[in-house]
């Protein structure tokens, strides 16, 4: 997984990782080690990751380079 990803998207949307964090539910802590890659993220938070940053889990997971999500 491309863990860059998680972090350019939250940079680029002007958020805190404490404010993502926030969102998903959990410490900051545990946020900041999903974006080192210390720690898998679990398929409810890349979901909720997605969805908030209007892009496709594939973006994130760095089987696409395409942001926008696919049409539903």
């Amino acid at each position: 997984m491309l863990f860059q990803r998680i972090e350019d998207l939250r940079i680029d949307s002007d958020k805190t990782q404490q404010e993502i964090a926030d969102m998903l539910g959990c410490k900051r802590e545990v946020y900041r080690r999903y974006e080192k890659g210390a720690y898998d993220i679990p398929l409810w938070a890349l979901i909720k990751l997605s969805e908030y940053y209007k892009t496709s889990t594939d973006y994130i997971l760095g089987l696409t380079n395409t942001k926008t999500p696919y049409p539903q």
